[in-house]
């Protein structure tokens, strides 16, 4: 395996990251409650970083003819990573300096370590499978717009109208979109993918213990993520079963 060097890329997209993340708490969100700031200036990092992501890594997928589950990274594919991996240090600063006063701070950094883990041993360490990797993260960001104005509108409060009106309209292709993407496509891509490494198809190139490692991160992320979304629908029905009954009633 050829050495790995270590580039600019990664430094200069965090620095990007925390630029955006004091503009936003700074100036954009001032005027929020000193609780919903954090949260707000931490939705704008992940707005910036998935819709970028969606396209960053479709073209990186894209422009590689040779492209596969173990195929050697590519330069745009290693700056893909790096993309991603400084956003997850900008958040993981985040989680760090404001917790969270409702909680669930650790499952969010133990989330974005473990992420942080597959993407720098895949970056630096073994230099293959990017491809796998880039493709979950299309399918995993591509709700990325909805998510953070859903999100933004929630943390903004029942005090503004438009928030409400704006959250409101959102929710349901917010919930439906990624739905279809958390809960279908990513689990047909990550069957796919596991049974590629466990038929051997990368053991020339990827360490079976860093292919294993992977697929145990995945699994678990995508479950939460099912688990998640499944749990708000309980909640949307419930609240739409509530007002028709006070309706009837």
């Amino acid at each position: 395996m050829e050495p790995i060097t270590f580039t600019r890329d990664l430094p200069l997209f965090f620095s990007i990251f925390i630029f955006v993340y004091l503009l936003g708490y700074l100036f954009i969100f001032k005027n929020w409650t000193p609780e919903s700031r954090p949260l707000a200036s931490s939705c704008l990092i992940s707005l910036l970083h998935g819709v970028s992501a969606v396209f960053l890594a479709s073209n990186a997928l894209f422009s590689d003819p040779n492209r596969g589950f173990s195929s050697a990274n590519t330069e745009a594919q290693n700056s893909v990573l790096d993309f991603s991996s400084a956003y997850f240090f900008a958040d993981l600063l985040h989680l760090a300096v404001f917790p969270s006063p409702a909680g669930g701070d650790s499952l969010f950094a133990a989330h974005h370590a473990a992420v942080l883990f597959v993407f720098l041993t895949c970056r630096y360490l073994v230099a293959h499978g990017a491809c796998a990797l880039l493709a979950l993260l299309v399918v995993a960001e591509a709700t990325s717009a909805c998510q953070n104005t859903w999100t933004l509108a929630d943390a903004r409060g029942p005090d503004a109208p438009l928030a409400v009106r704006l959250r409101r309209f959102v929710t349901l292709p917010f919930y439906a979109s990624y739905s279809v993407c958390r809960c279908v496509l990513a689990p047909l891509l990550i069957v796919k993918m596991t049974w590629f490494y466990v038929s051997g198809g990368a053991d020339d190139v990827i360490p079976r213990w860093v292919w294993v490692s992977w697929t145990v991160v995945i699994v678990v992320a995508a479950t939460v993520s099912v688990l998640w979304i499944w749990n708000l629908w309980v909640l949307f029905f419930q609240e739409r079963y509530s007002k028709f009954t006070k309706k009837v009633i």
